[in-house]
């Protein structure tokens, strides 16, 4: 298992590599929504990556609806699967006449060229569904059934995750302005790529994605325009091998 970190213009590197080679695309492209220098929305790649992808493989895409709403002609060639909705303990209050938004979107897509029947995945599973009473309503009198209504107790235990993430955003510690904790990447990560199988990430920042690929045995190529955070990628993943056993290329 390798974690390539490739220093560079994505554009350039994508250009470079070959058709139907991921298994998964699993990225947080720059939003385009402040004046900070590297927040800049690089047009086209939605369409640059798709044919990167297997036709069993899929992408996941970190954004605002904003974003989406703004550049959603370039989606062209893409099917909406899903949609996610990362919930964090704080927010951003970039206007103070609007609600603070406390929010982050992972749309779930795959290629309009594919049937959704073959796309790769594995629903994940949370093991915190709550105990309760369910109560069994009673059949009409007609029908036979002359019990009273009663209740039976339902255990806790495993749930489909549901579309609702919480995670704890990475404030006090992050090394990237816009660091994705490992808890709301891993779950996307393991639904849409196998055991074994390559993600690609060409908006690597601090290298979250290719931390979480190391840990599941997942081939990760990870792709960062600026150089500081290329060396912040390789790092991360190098202090979680002794545990997970990652090759950083």
């Amino acid at each position: 298992m390798t974690v390539s970190v490739l220093h560079g213009d994505m554009r350039e590197i994508v250009a470079s590599l070959p058709d139907e080679s991921f298994d998964c695309i699993l990225t947080d492209p720059p939003y385009g929504e402040t004046s900070l220098k590297w927040d800049r929305w690089v047009d086209g790649w939605p369409g640059m990556v798709r044919r990167l992808l297997k036709p069993t493989g899929s992408m996941w895409c970190f954004g605002s609806f904003r974003m989406f709403w703004d550049h959603r002609p370039e989606f062209d060639g893409w099917r909406l699967a899903q949609d996610t909705i990362w919930e964090k303990h704080n927010g951003s209050g970039f206007h103070a006449d609007r609600f603070k938004r406390v929010h982050e979107i992972a749309i779930h897509l795959y290629r309009d060229d594919a049937p959704w029947d073959g796309v790769y995945k594995n629903p994940q599973y949370t093991n915190d569904a709550t105990a309760r009473a369910v109560r069994r309503k009673r059949r009409p009198t007609h029908m036979g059934h002359i019990e009273a209504g009663h209740y039976v107790s339902e255990d806790g235990g495993p749930r489909l995750m549901r579309s609702v993430i919480y995670a704890r955003s990475e404030h006090g510690r992050a090394e990237h302005p816009t660091q994705k904790p490992i808890a709301i990447v891993e779950p996307l990560l393991l639904y849409a790529c196998p055991p074994g199988g390559r993600v690609l990430d060409m908006f690597a920042g601090s290298g979250t994605t290719g931390v979480v690929a190391n840990r599941h045995g997942i081939d990760a190529t990870l792709i960062e325009a600026r150089a500081e955070f290329v060396s912040v990628s390789e790092r991360r993943v190098v202090d979680d091998a002794p545990l997970f056993k990652a090759e950083v290329a």
